[in-house]
């Protein structure tokens, strides 16, 4: 189980996303936040302790991996240089994520569930007082705060849906999802190149409907590669909580079609696990 940092290989033009504020994103990622805590807030040892489809880890180890992501974030975030010295110490050696997972969800139910509450809050207000031109360490490249609240929100609805299916919980999607997707299709070349392949030329034409209904778009639309279906379904699949022949995406040309089963919106190994 590794999930660390997403991997932004390529640039590509959302308007609603690159209008958004920094404290509209950091509000985004608190909510999302919000969502999680209720579907684990009320969990007796036995929920604590269940199995999720990501191999090994419980609950537990859902919620302790965020406190530990969160952690570090607001490290990098206040003290670049520590967390530089720490980024060095663990270089290449993504079993450190599981193991501070593993260390988290061993500690008492409420004590994770108040340091991660803690954790989150100090992350969030950090985004929304740290100047956004400046650049942020981390595990991979380094990245604008405002990439960094982005990939706060996708990380925790990830390993929330990780939480539901393990819950059997069908959540209800938002409109927060805008920037998951942006993130998805921002790493497709990533999503090639860590399996071996060369990225296509050009962008793809995405065209996906919110859960509000909206249509958002990416891409120019004369696009050889074409991806449409709904927003909630793109962001299952790139965040591997789905595999693509289970949802309502539909891919158009061989380049598209080829990147959907291998699509992957966070750093470590190609395919196999969930981030």
């Amino acid at each position: 189980m590794v999930h660390v940092t997403p991997a932004y290989a390529r640039r590509v033009r959302c308007r609603p996303c690159d209008d958004a504020d920094m404290t509209s994103i950091a509000a985004a990622f608190r909510a999302e936040a919000e969502d999680l805590d209720t579907l684990v807030a009320e969990l007796d040892e036995a929920g604590w302790r269940r199995d999720t489809p990501a191999a090994g880890w419980t609950i537990a180890h859902q919620i302790g991996h965020l406190a530990w992501t969160d952690e570090m974030s607001l490290l990098a975030l206040t003290d670049p240089g520590a967390f530089a010295d720490h980024a060095a110490a663990v270089k290449g050696n993504f079993d450190h994520v599981n193991e501070s997972a593993s260390e988290r969800a061993a500690r008492d139910r409420a004590r994770l569930l108040a340091d991660w509450r803690e954790g989150r809050r100090r992350v969030a207000d950090a985004l929304d007082a740290v100047d956004p031109a400046s650049t942020v360490p981390w595990f991979g490249p380094p990245m604008r705060p405002r990439s960094m609240a982005t990939a706060r929100l996708m990380e925790t609805w990830a390993h929330g849906q990780d939480v539901a299916d393990a819950l059997g919980v069908r959540r209800v999607p938002t409109d927060r999802l805008r920037d998951v997707c942006h993130l998805g299709v921002r790493t497709r070349d990533f999503a090639f190149r860590i399996n071996g392949l060369e990225p296509p030329v050009g962008e793809f034409r995405i065209e996906l409907t919110a859960p509000s209904g909206e249509a958002w778009t990416w891409g120019p639309e004369d696009a050889t590669g074409r991806v449409t279906g709904s927003a909630e379904d793109f962001c299952l699949v790139v965040a591997q909580r789905r595999d693509h022949q289970e949802t309502s995406l539909v891919a158009e040309g061989p380049a598209a079609r080829q990147w959907l089963p291998i699509a992957q919106v966070f750093a470590g190994p190609p395919r196999g696990q969930r981030g």
